[in-house]
């Protein structure tokens, strides 16, 4: 049974200049979402950190607004929170594994990104993982974002051609040079 499992959870990072989170969070399953919320939060706060919490419709829509927030604002790392329990459809599998995608691409272009949508079978898994007084997967996700700013942190700003898309001034068309006239 997973809740009797033990496992390692690394030390709480500390941070010199407080964290900037967004907690991007589908309350379709509202009694889950405020426990995942109250975990998050909770976690952000341990740190000296600062959080806004915006709502989407659904997990599929977690990725997108992340995207969004990265072009638009200044967010030092983002908490996707929400739940998608297993129906009769294959519906299930779609969502859980395209939010899960997206979250993991951008991720790879250097977005710090805690991923906390459950994926379960029923309700009553869905509420074991998401209590903030037990597995608390909020909690957990809020973890998983702040080591990544930890480490970011760690390793200084940013570097052009992060991921897998170049930056503006890196694109070339072949045969075309640099679009400078050198004649």
């Amino acid at each position: 049974m997973a809740s009797s499992e033990t496992h390692y959870v690394l030390p709480r990072p500390t941070f010199d200049k407080p964290v900037k989170m967004l907690i991007v969070l589908s309350p379709y399953y509202k009694q889950i979402a405020e426990q995942l919320v109250a975990g998050a939060t909770a976690e952000i706060e341990a740190v000296g950190g600062f959080h806004e919490i915006v709502e989407v419709p659904g997990a599929l829509e977690i990725p997108t607004a992340i995207g969004i927030a990265e072009r638009m604002s200044n967010f030092d790392g983002y908490v996707a929170l929400g739940c998608v329990i297993r129906g009769e459809t294959t519906h299930y599998d779609t969502v859980c594994n395209d939010s899960s995608r997206g979250l993991t691409l951008l991720g790879l272009q250097g977005l710090c990104i805690g991923n906390g949508i459950l994926t379960v079978e029923n309700h009553e898994q869905a509420m074991v993982r998401a209590e903030a007084a037990g597995q608390n997967k909020g909690g957990g996700a809020a973890a998983a974002a702040l080591h990544l700013i930890a480490l970011a942190r760690r390793w200084g700003s940013s570097r052009k051609g992060v991921g897998f898309v170049p930056a503006r001034d890196e694109y070339q068309v072949a045969g075309f040079g640099s679009g400078k006239d050198t004649a």
